[in-house]
């Protein structure tokens, strides 16, 4: 719908939001635009001067920077100084890190019943417990056990500082800022050390952790042929090197976290859903609560843009929350149905992990790892789940409300009784 008095700097009309819209700076996001998606218009100007994207063709032409319509970035490589790069190092980096977590997985899968066991039964309390098994199970990948141990420490506490959910919220301001510099000098220490054994080597040794792969990946400083560097070897500069780490370390710790724990916060309140395989719930799970939520590009040159001009002052924010949720693309797209996926599901308006070149490269990886836990926890335990009546927490991560979960042993299940 639209107002026959409003109009935007473009000189369009701007639609007003459906119901009532605070104009509270610090009002939820989610809800912000959930209240302004009409479920017709997939492009829109926000009350809050963004111009939101809904739609699966136009949020795929955006994601995939189509005809270079927008500004190359990078969600996962970008740093306070810029994005890492060049997109050669990206991609070591990428294909590097997931080789060392397929191994890992392999390793380690084993494990997995005993680590439910243990951090999950009786009962848990999430979100946290969702980032601190997936912490237990992935640390020895993100740091080798014969790493110092201040170093471990550090990114033991940096999980519960900063990945966990409202972990920023528990602690003030000027405590945050001296734990990031206490935290981030400890990185840096580590880093150059690697860096100086590195330059004492023969030759390139198998990465023990993602400290590794990130410091490997990263080159030898000749870049890759486009004119630009990548500042390897003793020439990069450790601090963007750590936040290219500490990106690793809340995607696997934190999103995957958050994932299992929407997976199975949904499974526990929809007792009635039939059952279905691990992938089904896993996937439905991703639609209706995509971790990566928000995707903000800037437009490269005034365009078109589904019905919107817009010009590079313009913010775009690609919200696959809604896109996963759009009533064009999708039957019941509010409801938990796992079994949708038995059948060929709409791919286009399905974007978890993003699209195009800067895809989420642990993507594989992630799958499989949740997969294999709502796998294990669905056939040897039973299930409830108890909400303290609070909404999501919303912030540039989805990350599920706080819930307690009580699992008790199937009959006939290993350790049962």
């Amino acid at each position: 719908m639209e107002s026959s008095a409003t109009r935007d700097e473009n000189g369009e009309h701007a639609r007003t939001p459906r119901g009532n819209v605070p104009r509270d700076r610090r009002v939820d996001p989610l809800a912000l635009l959930t209240s302004e998606f009409d479920g017709v218009h997939d492009v829109w100007r926000s009350a809050a001067g963004t111009v939101c994207v809904a739609g699966p063709e136009t949020a795929r032409a955006v994601m995939g920077n189509r005809h270079a319509a927008v500004a190359e970035t990078s969600d996962f490589y970008r740093t306070r100084h810029g994005v890492f790069g060049p997109r050669a190092a990206q991609i070591r980096i990428g294909r590097s890190a997931r080789a060392l977590m397929r191994r890992h997985l392999d390793a380690r899968r084993a494990e997995l019943p005993g680590l439910v066991a243990e951090h999950l039964a009786p009962s848990s309390v999430w979100p946290d417990a969702g980032n601190l098994l997936v912490f237990r199970h992935l640390r020895d990948a993100l740091l080798h056990p014969e790493a110092p141990a201040q170093l471990h420490a550090t990114v033991e506490e940096i999980v519960n500082r900063s990945v966990l959910a409202g972990a920023r919220r528990r602690h003030s301001p000027p405590s945050r800022l001296l734990f990031r510099r206490r935290a981030l000098s400890t990185l840096h220490a580590e880093i150059r050390a690697r860096q100086r054994d590195q330059r004492q080597c023969a030759g390139p040794a198998e990465p023990r952790d993602l400290l590794d792969v990130v410091l490997d990946g990263n080159g030898d400083g000749t870049g890759d042929g486009s004119g630009e560097t990548n500042g390897g070897g003793d020439l990069a500069d450790p601090s963007e090197l750590a936040e290219v780490y500490l990106s690793f370390l809340f995607a696997s710790v934190g999103s995957i976290g958050f994932a299992l724990g929407w997976s199975l916060h949904l499974l526990g309140t929809h007792p009635g859903t039939p059952a279905a395989e691990p992938g089904w719930t896993v996937r439905e799970a991703l639609r209706l609560w995509p971790v990566a939520w928000l995707f903000a590009r800037t437009p490269s040159r005034v365009q078109d843009l589904g019905g919107t001009t817009v010009t590079p002052r313009d913010q775009l924010a690609v919200c696959t929350y809604l896109v996963h949720r759009h009533p064009g693309h999708w039957e019941r797209p509010d409801e938990f149905v796992p079994q949708r996926w038995a059948a060929a599901a709409p791919d286009a308006a399905y974007l978890p992990f993003g699209l195009g070149p800067h895809t989420c490269a642990g993507a594989t990886v992630t799958m499989r790892l949740l997969e294999d836990l709502i796998g294990l926890i669905t056939r040897d335990w039973h299930l409830s789940v108890t909400s303290d009546g609070g909404g999501p927490h919303v912030g540039p991560a989805l990350a599920p409300p706080r819930f307690t979960a009580v699992l008790s042993f199937r009959d006939g299940c290993p350790g049962g009784g």
